[in-house]
């Protein structure tokens, strides 16, 4: 197995992570960088590997795109399966499109109509963050819209607070000063939002042509519309109806969700694992690679699909 560069090894003397003050070397690109129409739009994706079909579902905070969440684990995951990571619409590389009449369910039309063009009839799933959130609940929902056969949930479903970690994920105002602080919400470890060359990558995708307005476009409202936070709302989703085979990994620093979220998640999910990986943030399979290669691997191994 490809074993991606993490930062689990610390200085017992100073707690500072391997590599100093410069984020883990990704593993070198093995997959193709793609295109294909999708009714009209643009649409980018990463893909990788032979066997059975993975759709990776990246995050969703400014600059947010395949290759940041999936880079250190994709080439792991692609020596058993093959690999699909497409840019949600009006995120990466993808046509910066939004749609004020109901951006969640055009994203989800159109990554639906993506799997249908890529003739991915049945796959198994991994989400981070938002990628993650919404794949429980379409598949809680509605098996049917989201054909999977196992699905692998990182710091995704469940509440989500508004806290002051959150507000930083949203307040980005396209300064290098202010990726800096929503990339320190993402992650325990300092080393990633102190690595300029890793937080301007991050900001240069923030700032191409749409891709700030196409995240900021959610939180435009009519003034005949009540003001209301997308965060810190019940969530209603009904996790007793997820019947296929289901990984949690949670990590235990996420500054973006409650101490122990994912325990009462893996208990309403009737056939899921959880692995809580300490020393961890928001993007596990950013921040502590190797935990989720091992993690996914072994869950694969060991669940078969319904």
């Amino acid at each position: 197995m490809s074993q991606p560069p993490d930062l689990a090894e610390r200085d017992p003397a100073a707690g500072a992570p391997a590599g100093g003050n410069r984020v883990p070397v990704p593993p070198t690109p093995m997959w193709n960088s793609r295109f294909i129409e999708v009714d009209g739009i643009r649409t980018h994706y990463l893909e990788a590997g032979d066997g059975p079909p993975l759709v990776l579902l990246h995050s969703g905070e400014y600059g947010g795109c395949a290759e940041f969440s999936w880079e250190y684990i994709l080439p792991g995951l692609a020596e058993h399966h093959r690999v699909i990571a497409p840019d949600w619409l009006g995120f990466g590389k993808t046509d910066k499109i939004h749609d004020f009449g109901g951006k969640r369910a055009r994203m989800l039309s159109h990554m639906r109509r993506f799997l249908a063009v890529m003739a991915i009839d049945r796959a198994d799933f991994l989400g981070n963050s938002m990628g993650a959130t919404w794949l429980t609940q379409e598949v809680a929902a509605n098996p049917a819209r989201l054909p999977a056969d196992r699905i692998v949930v990182i710091s995704g479903a469940g509440f989500v607070p508004d806290n002051e970690y959150r507000r930083k994920t949203l307040e980005f105002d396209c300064t290098m000063e202010s990726m800096s602080g929503l990339v320190s919400a993402l992650f325990v470890d300092d080393v990633w939002h102190t690595d300029t060359e890793y937080v301007r990558r991050r900001y240069e995708m923030s700032i191409a042509p749409g891709a700030w307005e196409s995240v900021a476009a959610a939180r435009f409202k009519s003034p005949l519309i009540p003001a209301r936070s997308d965060f810190g709302q019940p969530d209603t989703t009904v996790y007793e109806n997820l019947k296929v085979p289901t990984l949690l990994i949670a990590g235990l620093e996420d500054r973006l969700r409650e101490p122990g979220y994912a325990r009462v998640l893996a208990e309403r999910i009737p056939d899921s694992r959880l692995v809580e990986i300490p020393d961890c943030g928001h993007c596990a399979n950013i921040e502590r690679p190797e935990r989720v290669l091992t993690a996914v691997q072994e869950f694969f191994a060991e669940r078969n699909p319904k």
